[in-house]
């Protein structure tokens, strides 16, 4: 298949087919005579194994790392669990910062509207001056 069909099959533009193959997620497809890229349904399966991947938070780069793992014959389940396990580690730390931040905002919410607009004391502004940085 051509590159436009294996693009739109997997919901991606060519540049990106081309992209991929750049840095080594997809294989370079063989050419026909007159020098269009020639896609097998290999292509078409691995390109939604990456388009998945990415679905779930994967990195290209981890992206790489299993589809060279599975290249070289080997069985990437592992790898890829302990990726599972990091990114949602990663992501439970991303929720929790999120809802401190929610509370501090509802927090300045109050304080600004029971003090006054401007407050001569302050070196910014005293609302933001209250708020507790997130790591």
């Amino acid at each position: 298949m051509r590159i436009g069909e294996l693009a739109d099959s997997a919901g991606i533009t060519p540049e990106t087919v081309r992209y991929y193959e750049k840095v080594g997620l997809l294989p370079a497809p063989r050419r026909t005579p007159s020098g269009y890229r020639d896609y097998s349904e290999r292509a078409r399966e691995r390109l939604r194994f990456i388009r998945t991947a990415q679905s779930v938070g994967f990195s290209l780069g981890e992206i790489g790392e299993i589809l060279a793992l599975r290249d070289q014959g080997q069985t990437p389940c592992q790898h890829v669990r302990g990726l599972i396990r990091r990114h949602a580690d990663d992501l439970q730390q991303r929720i929790d910062d999120l809802r401190v931040m929610q509370r501090d905002l509802a927090r300045l919410a109050e304080i600004a509207e029971s003090g006054p607009d401007d407050d001569d004391r302050s070196t910014h502004c005293h609302i933001l001056e209250s708020a507790t940085p997130v790591r």
